[in-house]
């Protein structure tokens, strides 16, 4: 039987009913509100809001647990690389044998754009932001692949999750390579998705490239870790674009725009601007105390979660990565030691961890890419990369979804009442 709460307005009841998910909190049904009361539900941020039903991550912020359909991510991690992560989150359980090779070779059968595509990338300065040039590229995807378009048709929805996972890596580097006024790279399918990626941000063709198990490893490990994590401001974006049945390019270029900002995707960038803004070793205590003290404006970046009010477990998976590729590459750099300094303080200090301000994943990731050569206006493309993944399987879940309608949220109108026109 079906629980119900009781809702009492000026002296009239009504029934909400109570919906129970597998895991995670009750949701009060609240689709006959506004028809039985004449009233809307307030929830800015949709912070208490369930947008839609899925199956595919589920995240417990209190015990620090990120699920893949079901799977601990720690497991995802351990046991898959990161296309057959992107066939579970897409396909719903881990890939056999013989579904792993197909969608590996389904994959690599799109990862080059079109040559025409390619022209578009002079037509940035060399200085534009490379989250600018992946807005205009993936949305210009819908002007070259016209028979991938119709979101009716299953298969042309899966050939157009195919294509957005294979040219995101390649459009990436391309975009990389452009502001380094290098050629533009093409893919190498006998490569891994990680390899292949490395390969074409960091080759020149005057050299062999050389490829470092490590730091394969590390890049591998940070597209699973970002593939998805649950109903996030990119990933509702997505939903909501597609609610319009907008075409699949389309949809992912606008999560991209939603990534880019500084309060989602853009985390990792704003970490090393916070470390440049330290300097030094020695200035930690004075901005640790500043961090402490709430009339200060100052924040330290890549600590904490909005959503993980535990130790983030992408966070202790990037940990081991973060230090392995400072241990393989050798480096000392002052601003990275002071990130290892921070990530010290952080898990001994009462304050931090009275107040669970653990480093989080966007803490190492952006460690990483700087210790990489990789600049900071490129951690949000890479976070895009990655994030496609869930960015289609959140798609193609809502497109199959009879209950979905298009997004249209109300509001509570606080302007002007309506009145009589009088010039001044």
């Amino acid at each position: 039987m079906t629980r119900k709460a009781i809702l009492t307005i000026d002296g009239k009841s009504i029934e909400l009913p109570i919906l129970q998910g597998t895991c995670g909190p009750e949701a009060l049904d609240m689709r006959g509100l506004y028809q039985e009361t004449g009233l809307f539900s307030y929830d800015p941020g949709f912070t208490s809001t369930a947008s839609c039903s899925s199956n595919i991550t589920y995240i417990d912020g209190d015990a620090g647990i990120l699920l893949y359909r079901g799977y601990p991510i720690e497991q995802i991690v351990e046991n898959c690389n990161f296309l057959e992560a992107a066939f579970l989150l897409i396909y719903g359980d881990i890939p056999n044998y013989a579904q792993k090779q197909d969608f590996e070779k389904m994959i690599n059968q799109h990862t080059m754009v079109h040559e025409q595509l390619r022209s578009f990338f002079h037509g940035f300065r060399r200085d534009a932001h490379p989250m600018a040039i992946m807005v205009g590229i993936v949305g210009a995807l819908s002007a070259f692949y016209h028979d991938s378009l119709d979101i009716d048709d299953t298969s042309q929805r899966e050939i157009a999750t195919h294509r957005l996972i294979a040219k995101m890596p390649t459009i990436a580097a391309m975009a990389f390579n452009y502001s380094k006024g290098r050629p533009l790279p093409y893919p190498q399918n006998d490569l891994t998705y990680a390899q292949n990626f490395l390969k074409m941000m960091f080759s020149v063709p005057t050299e062999q490239y050389q490829i470092n198990p490590i730091i394969t490893k590390a890049i591998d490990r940070i597209f699973i870790l970002h593939a998805d994590h649950e109903q996030n401001a990119s990933t509702s974006t997505v939903r909501l674009a597609g609610s319009s049945k907008a075409n699949p390019f389309a949809c992912i270029a606008s999560g991209i725009a939603a990534l880019w900002g500084p309060a989602h995707g853009g985390a990792n960038e704003a970490v090393l601007a916070m470390l440049k803004t330290i300097g030094t070793k020695d200035k930690i205590p004075e901005f640790i105390e500043k961090a402490k003290n709430k009339n200060d404006p100052f924040r330290l970046m890549g600590f904490g979660h909005r959503v993980y009010k535990n130790y983030d477990p992408r966070a202790r998976i990037m940990r081991q990565s973060c230090h392995e590729v400072l241990e393989q590459l050798g480096i000392h750099d002052p601003i990275l030691e002071i990130a290892i300094e921070l990530e010290r303080i952080a898990l001994e200090d009462p304050y931090f961890i009275e107040k669970k301000l653990y480093p989080n994943v966007d803490f190492y990731s952006g460690i990483i890419f700087s210790a990489l050569g990789i600049p900071p206006s490129m951690f949000t493309v890479i976070f895009s990369v990655a994030r496609t993944v869930g960015w289609v399987a959140q798609w193609n879940e809502m497109m199959a979804d009879p209950a979905q309608k298009i997004g249209r949220p109300r509001q509570l109108y606080v302007g002007n009442p309506e009145r009589k026109f009088q010039k001044p």
